[in-house]
């Protein structure tokens, strides 16, 4: 097993909940299975229509949320005022004409960074696959495109342990004190986890909130969607200060960091 690492930043992200073609286009607060594994079978060409969902049943992914943004929400309108055949069908097929009207949620700001685990096998062809996608990777709508870097790291034998202790954190840490009034050495991160998180360090373990999300793909049909339920451990994990900083110096930080696979 190894695993690779993604950081999925943007201007927006949205990523889908419950919403399919309704009025109201919602997002989750964090990147859903469902998402993360069409970016991987849309990078590897693998159509809406087509099986192939199976490949994917075992990888392990967990969420760091470096930011979680602000939610914004966008009235939209397409068409509206003009001839029939000028104004845009509905998901359902349907013209009448009239404008159609949804409210979509977006998250600004946000980033998040991603391990996914798998066999050496797989993780090597996701790689692949997202370095040289079929179609380009988008944060959830196709309007949200990902900054740079994308890809962080490609082979890392721990990519859990990554998140933990070494990738850098795209935030400023903020102050914070020890019961000795000497600067702690780690700030606190919430982490979304497929498992129960690992043992802390001594002191009060972290509360553990036990979610249950309705956003395993079985089928992405256009006309036939489906999914089922997992369980996701979400807390707050201790993580190295030195990781975090000033936003002048992030980009310089993540270029160093992904370096460090090339020169190993």
């Amino acid at each position: 097993m190894s695993g690779l690492l993604l950081r999925l930043a943007g201007p927006l992200q949205s990523w889908g909940e419950r919403s399919a073609f309704t009025p109201v286009r919602d997002t989750a607060p964090f990147p859903t299975r469902s998402a993360l594994i069409g970016m991987f079978a849309a990078a590897e060409g693998i159509g809406r229509d087509q099986p192939g969902l199976d490949r994917y049943q075992d990888l392990r992914l967990t969420v760091r949320v470096d930011r979680p943004g602000v939610r914004l929400v966008d009235y939209h309108t397409a068409g509206g005022g003009f001839p029939k055949d000028r104004t845009a069908a509905t998901s359902a097929g349907s013209n009448k004409g009239a404008a159609v009207i949804t409210r979509r949620h977006y998250l600004s700001d946000a980033v998040f960074v991603v391990a996914v685990t798998a066999a050496d096998e797989t993780v090597e062809r996701l790689a692949d696959a997202l370095i040289r996608p079929h179609w380009a990777p988008y944060l959830g709508r196709r309007s949200c495109v990902p900054d740079e870097p994308f890809l962080l790291r490609r082979h890392v034998d721990d990519p859990e342990e990554e998140l933990r202790t070494r990738v850098p954190l795209s935030r400023t840490a903020p102050p914070a004190k020890n019961s000795d009034g000497q600067e702690a050495g780690t700030i606190p991160v919430e982490f979304l986890l497929e498992q129960p998180p690992p043992p802390s360090s001594p002191g009060e373990p972290a509360p553990v909130d036990v979610i249950d999300v309705n956003d395993a793909p079985v089928s992405f049909a256009q006309h036939g969607r489906s999914h089922t339920g997992r369980r996701l451990h979400r807390t707050r994990l201790p993580v190295p200060r030195s990781l975090a900083g000033p936003p002048q110096t992030l980009m310089q930080r993540l270029i160093d960091y992904a370096h460090l696979e090339e020169s190993a």
